[in-house]
């Protein structure tokens, strides 16, 4: 899984189009009669702002980094695996990438709790104008998606603040209760 994630971090075109392609999977599940053909270019179409983003994301944290790729993927090695860089450059590149990261997620309860009563009008939505094989699917899907983005998401956010205790010395909030 290593290598994966090593991989898909140097090659951000890979993530584009496995993200993609879980797009257009997904959608062709939502609506079968639908061809392959448009659901891609369906796909392609509302993927663009999220691709800008991603792109205006990863340009940031490259610079937070330290400037290069390489760098940018070895920290987050280190950061999922709890690893504290000895190097003094490198503790500074973490400690601005955790703080970058962590400016960016304050909102992150608000956004969820906002996606949770997106995904349930859309479930409802659903009910109302299609059939019960689709407002199951996407009832699942909601389902399915929004606990992992909560469940990674905790995750994430417990590495980051653990990470900044660690680089400014502090005790984590998870060790004082």
């Amino acid at each position: 899984m290593e290598r994966v994630n090593s991989f898909l971090g140097k090659h951000l075109w890979a993530q584009v189009v496995l993200s993609l392609l879980v797009a257009c999977a997904v959608v062709l599940l939502l609506s079968p009669k639908r061809s392959i053909a448009s659901a891609l270019l369906y796909v392609v179409f509302a993927s663009v702002g999220g691709v800008g983003v991603m792109l205006a994301v990863r340009r940031r944290e490259k610079r937070a980094a330290g400037g290069s790729v390489d760098s940018l993927v070895s920290l987050d090695r280190k950061l999922r695996r709890g690893e504290v860089p000895a190097d003094p450059q490198e503790r500074q590149a973490m400690r601005d990438l955790v703080e970058d990261r962590l400016r960016r997620g304050r909102h992150r309860v608000a956004a969820q709790v906002g996606l949770a009563v997106m995904f349930c009008a859309v479930v409802v939505a659903t009910a109302l104008t299609a059939s019960l094989p689709q407002t199951l699917g996407m009832a699942l899907f909601a389902g399915v998606f929004l606990g992992w983005l909560v469940l990674y998401g905790n995750l994430q956010h417990r590495r980051l603040r653990t990470m900044r205790a660690e680089l400014t010395g502090d005790t984590p909030q998870e060790l004082r209760r």
